[in-house]
């Protein structure tokens, strides 16, 4: 089966494999595995020794975005939330819910995030103290320039937790050129080509202290993990992170973020050219799209089905979501994962195959 979702993805066999082991995650072996799967983490997103750690926390990205409010921003306090869509939402309900204020920002969607109206946002209201920024917006496919709206941030003196639990290991990131980041959070199941069950946070130690003692959680505390010293607080997933040790020496080997990120963009070419060819319409105009979901408008026909289109798909081995998050109906192809540009042609043939077979006649949408 071939997973087109944007996470969990399609992983390696020697990743799965990596899972089949019994393993005591309070021997000393794991915890050295543990701990050199945080210093791995760390240099990918660019920590500098002594002034970032990466924390880990068990669950999905919900958990990291959470436990990032709680620990940096304190309860009371203004977080600017710019809302590009679904999982922007979600940290502004996440930061509501922690006792901390969140300040949406409208941003079209189908638009990346303008560092000006950031600035400006910024400038209007001297109580906002943080930007939560969604770095790649699984629910269009748009990626917002997290370096440029750092910038913005920085020129005015504020904080910055970045999502980029859709970003993390392909688009760039380099905290030791962001001070203004307190934390970036992200999974193992996403670029990182792992399986689900493991999120992770990077951090600016200075910020953590600074902010130490108001999560208003134990499990959701950073300084906490911080404080045990990169050994599991709490049983860990450990084949989880088993296999996420050896997803990260794949990573390695081709090259790390930049071939991994090239190959991902080739896969996103040929799906969106190959979807254009089919006489759909994507959602995103060709120089607004990302490399990590391409999204497609439904086709204006009466015969048109999201979960039928998914299960003709099924059967031809290509798994895809069967929701959509955009403001008009549409479905969306993650192009991730331990795939290639041959793998989304196969996506392709496939998906014309599906659309024949429930009926479809009219491919276009209804507003293109």
């Amino acid at each position: 089966m071939l997973l087109l979702i944007p996470g969990p993805v399609t992983t390696r066999p020697e990743v799965r494999t990596a899972l089949a082991q019994d393993i005591a995650p309070w021997d000393n072996d794991f915890k050295a595995l543990y701990a050199n799967v945080l210093e791995r983490v760390r240099t990918i997103a660019g920590g500098i020794t002594g002034e970032h750690v990466a924390l880990p926390l068990p669950g999905g990205g919900h958990f990291a975005i959470e436990a990032a409010v709680r620990s940096f921003v304190p309860p009371g306090r203004k977080v600017l939330v710019p809302a590009t869509g679904r999982y922007s939402e979600s940290m502004t309900r996440l930061t509501r819910e922690a006792g901390r204020i969140p300040v949406v920002l409208p941003i079209a969607p189908n638009e990346p995030t303008d560092p000006a109206v950031i600035a400006a946002a910024l400038d209007a209201d001297p109580a906002i103290s943080h930007v939560g920024q969604v770095y790649s917006e699984t629910g269009t496919g748009v990626i917002h320039d997290a370096v440029a709206i750092g910038a913005a941030v920085r020129a005015r003196g504020r904080r910055m937790i970045v999502d980029a639990v859709s970003a993390f290991g392909a688009l760039p990131l380099d905290l030791s050129r962001q001070p203004e980041v307190d934390c970036v959070v992200f999974t193992a199941n996403k670029c990182l080509e792992a399986l689900p069950g493991m999120a992770f946070a990077v951090c600016r130690i200075d910020r953590l202290l600074a902010e130490k003692g108001h999560a208003g959680s134990w499990s959701l505390d950073l300084a906490d993990v911080f404080a045990n010293a990169g050994r599991p607080r709490f049983t860990p997933p450990a084949q989880i992170v088993a296999a996420f040790n050896k997803a990260l020496d794949f990573f390695d080997a081709e090259g790390g973020r930049a071939p991994r990120l090239a190959r991902y963009t080739a896969n996103a070419h040929t799906f969106y050219d190959g979807m254009v060819a089919l006489g759909l319409t994507p959602w995103l105009k060709r120089e607004q799209q990302g490399p990590i979901i391409v999204v497609i408008k439904s086709p204006d026909d009466p015969a048109w089905n999201l979960q039928r289109f998914v299960d003709a798909l099924k059967t031809r081995e290509i798994l895809i979501s069967n929701f959509f998050n955009t403001p008009t109906p549409s479905f969306r192809v993650g192009c991730i994962g331990a795939i290639g540009p041959d793998d989304m042609s196969r996506a392709v043939a496939a998906i014309d195959a599906a659309l024949k077979e429930i009926g479809i006649t009219r491919r276009e949408a209804k507003c293109p």
